[in-house]
């Protein structure tokens, strides 16, 4: 991953974030007029050239502005990202939505995973090392733009009907940490360039163990979506502890 400024930086964070708002490419303009970038526009687009030479940023098709890679995303999630963390009341409500649940893992993992589907307005799945699947939010998505082509949507469906392809994309581990990215090409699609999948491993009792995530565009809401997966990640362990 090529080194880059502070200020280099700072505008990479700005385009990320105004992206992960608008789904649309962003152009130097609306940098300098949003953030206090503190530079003209011309600099600003001769950084964001230098940061697209690096790998961070790509020039869509007919658009004069610039869009994250998934390597811009991992950057950011690693090195630029300000985590939003939920409040007491917050972690108070999700263990309330799955309370009833702690004796029934089976029932746990649904309630979880619907849970966790509405809270990051994303499409939740869940899957033990033994080969129980669980999945909600299947709506979520169809309020995406990235999921408005019913081939992107249909390829996402269809992975959730095979039971080995989930398996095989939560074993993968490109990032350290508890917390993992599948971005564009590494999940496996050639359709999905768009979508990313953001999961967590838990263990669950003695004997139970795998992995929760959810599966969306790549532009996750990220300082949102992490603590909130980290939280439902740890709540499995939490209420399963006597099963």
């Amino acid at each position: 991953m090529a080194e880059i400024t502070d200020r280099q930086r700072q505008i990479l964070k700005a385009i990320i974030e105004e992206y992960i708002e608008t789904a649309e490419p962003v152009g130097s303009e609306a940098l300098e007029k949003k953030y206090e970038l503190g530079v003209s526009p011309a600099t600003i687009r001769n950084e964001m050239v230098r940061l697209t030479k690096a790998g961070y940023l790509q020039k869509p098709h007919a658009s004069a502005g610039r869009a994250p890679t998934p390597m811009a995303f991992k950057f950011y999630v690693s090195h630029l990202m300000e985590e939003e963390k939920l409040s007491v009341a917050e972690e108070v409500a999700a263990k309330e939505e799955v309370w009833d649940s702690r004796f029934d893992f089976d029932k746990l993992m649904k309630e979880i995973t619907l849970a966790l589907s509405k809270q990051t307005r994303s499409l939740a799945v869940a899957m033990t090392k033994s080969g129980g699947l669980y999945h909600a939010g299947y709506a979520n998505i169809l309020d995406l733009p990235e999921f408005y082509d019913i081939d992107v949507t249909k390829t996402i469906l269809q992975m959730l009907d095979e039971t080995q392809t989930i398996f095989d994309l939560f074993a993968k581990s490109f990032d350290e940490g508890p917390i993992h990215l599948l971005l564009a090409d590494e999940l496996g699609y050639d359709l999905l360039e768009s979508c990313g999948m953001v999961f967590t491993e838990f263990r669950a009792g003695p004997k139970k163990s795998g992995s929760l995530g959810v599966i969306g565009p790549s532009r996750f809401y990220y300082p949102r979506v992490i603590p909130i997966l980290r939280y439902f990640g740890g709540l499995i362990e939490e209420l399963s502890q006597g099963l």
